[in-house]
């Protein structure tokens, strides 16, 4: 079904921007990645943009654990069991 289709195609993009932003914080913290070039920043601005939203509501009750930012790990866990749930309630609902 479209519907089904359009909802794992999004939550997959914003899977993949998370671990873009995860992948990104990595190389910016390891000087792989020049933050005082404008492009680079402007990409990195751009990530965090749509991921931070996510990240702020699950920093509330999950706060860094030993220096280690779980946050990414649950906000795909959760993405996940939404999409499943979503797709449950649609295949329900049609039959």
């Amino acid at each position: 079904m479209f519907l089904i289709s359009v909802i794992s195609l999004a939550v997959s993009i914003y899977i993949w921007i998370i671990i873009a932003d995860v992948a990104l914080f990595w190389l910016a913290s390891f000087n792989v990645i020049n933050m005082q070039n404008e492009q680079a920043k402007n990409l990195v601005q751009l990530i965090r943009r749509a991921t931070e939203p996510l990240f702020r509501r699950i920093r509330k009750y999950v706060p860094p654990i030993g220096g280690i930012d779980l946050t990414p790990i649950i906000a795909i866990i959760g993405l996940k069991l939404i999409e499943s749930a979503l797709i449950s309630l649609i295949i329900s609902a049609y039959n």
